[in-house]
């Protein structure tokens, strides 16, 4: 049974605004944490639609990792989901929502996640790193659009 990790954050931003940073598959190297020197290996341009797959580098607890999702669903300026069809999980399924609320956007993540270890892995390192990883892309968002 997956596991699940929601992660919410208001923007005084439109979702016109905030989802063309999201379209830059390399914007997502600001938003992870420095730890994890990630980077995206697909070369540039990346056109962002359903369908389309990129390839990243990235280090987990120091251990050089290959990463590769695929686009599965494209809605701009509102929604997208990413699958990893490669990498260290059994299961990755991200669904990014653009909400219009308040004058501003709810940036909503949703990930659906399986993996090595289960719920012992979940609940002793996986969550942690996980809600870590999110504090931090929220800090950054908060940054770039506040």
């Amino acid at each position: 049974m997956p596991f699940t990790l929601e992660s919410s954050q208001w923007l005084p931003r439109t979702p016109e605004e905030i989802f063309p940073f999201y379209s830059d598959a390399f914007k997502l190297e600001e938003l992870t944490p420095p730890l994890l020197r990630f980077h995206v290996a697909t070369p540039p341009p990346i056109v962002m639609q359903a369908g389309v797959e990129i390839d990243y580098r990235l280090r987990l607890h120091g251990i050089p990792m290959s990463w590769r999702s695929r686009i599965t669903a494209w809605e701009p300026p509102h929604r997208f989901v990413d699958e990893q069809v490669k990498g260290p999980y059994h299961l990755w399924l991200h669904e990014h929502t653009f909400i219009p609320q308040d004058g501003g956007t709810l940036v909503r993540d949703v990930v659906q996640y399986d993996m090595l270890g289960g719920w012992l892995a979940d609940k002793l390192l996986v969550r942690r790193d996980l809600r870590n990883i999110f504090s931090y892309r929220q800090q950054k968002l908060a940054e770039i659009f506040g």
